[in-house]
């Protein structure tokens, strides 16, 4: 049975990359507003079938469709931060997670009415194929999802440690009043950042849509398991983000192996549970107000 292991581990890691992905998007907002925003996994489905529609529905070419459906969501990001959170970013914190809450099923909603219960399946811009190194199989999936969170971390990583951007985060995600006191816009500031997390989102949705199939609630299981990645890997931890991604994706394919196949729907679950017990920071978290 051992003999399975790394086949498990490497399939594990190539899904996990995509919980990684999510986990990103939604740490990006995190940082900048200590807001963990649970409409977020709509988001990514909305970004999903907005490259679809561009790809299969217009006929635009891969690329330009994915950057377009980014910067679609940006704009929703940003909107829906600016006229719906905004308002309430003082009252309690129930009214802010049932806010973001609204938001997902009202995305969800609008989907369901365009497209049903359709199971839709978004065309891959490679060809299919698969690698044989030693005993594990490597699909182009793997790779090609696995490359693009890689080259975003990297971006992010650059972004929130080298640029005055990153300064700028930094300091709103310390302290939202101090940042105010020195200049910084921080109303506008949060539109962004949110708009940028949702841009992140749906390129995750596009990869995930190349894998697995589009329908309307492709968003709730997308948002339980990108949490539970944040909330292993740390709040507002980017490279934390990505390692509680790549875990939760190893343990979902091992315990779903060797143990029960409900581990694989129930893990993500599991993990925000006992994490949330045992070390509510996560691996790698910082201290900041947490908002949810």
């Amino acid at each position: 049975m051992l003999s399975f292991l790394p086949q498990l581990v490497v399939s594990g890691i190539a899904t996990g990359m995509l919980y990684a992905l999510v986990a990103l998007s939604m740490t990006v907002g995190y940082r900048a507003t200590t807001i963990v925003n649970f409409g977020h996994g709509d988001m990514v489905m909305v970004g999903a079938y907005a490259s679809y529609v561009l790809v299969a529905g217009i006929g635009l070419p891969f690329g330009p469709a994915i950057a377009l459906a980014a910067a679609l969501l940006f704009l929703l990001g940003v909107a829906a931060q600016r006229l719906l959170m905004q308002p309430i970013i003082a009252g309690p914190h129930l009214s802010l997670a049932m806010m973001a809450l609204a938001i997902g099923y009202a995305l969800r909603g609008l989907a369901r009415i365009e497209w049903g219960n359709d199971v839709l399946k978004l065309p891959r811009p490679y060809p299919s194929g698969a690698f044989l190194w030693g005993s594990v199989v490597v699909t182009m999936d793997d790779l090609v999802i696995s490359g693009v969170v890689l080259v975003l971390l990297a971006v992010l990583f650059l972004v929130f440690n080298v640029t005055s951007v990153g300064k700028v985060i930094q300091a709103v995600f310390q302290t939202q009043r101090g940042a105010a006191l020195v200049g910084i816009n921080v109303r506008a500031f949060h539109g962004v950042m949110w708009g940028a997390g949702a841009g992140l989102g749906a390129v995750g949705g596009v990869l995930m849509a190349l894998v697995v199939p589009l329908t309307p609630e492709i968003g709730v299981a997308t948002l339980v398991r990108g949490f539970a990645a944040m909330t292993l890997g740390g709040f507002g931890s980017l490279h934390g983000a990505v390692i509680g991604g790549l875990l939760l994706g190893v343990m979902e394919k091992v315990l779903g192996f060797y143990v029960s196949t409900a581990f694989i729907d129930i893990t993500a679950y599991l993990v925000a549970i006992l994490v949330l017990l045992i070390r509510p920071k996560g691996l790698f978290g910082q201290h900041a107000s947490l908002r949810i």
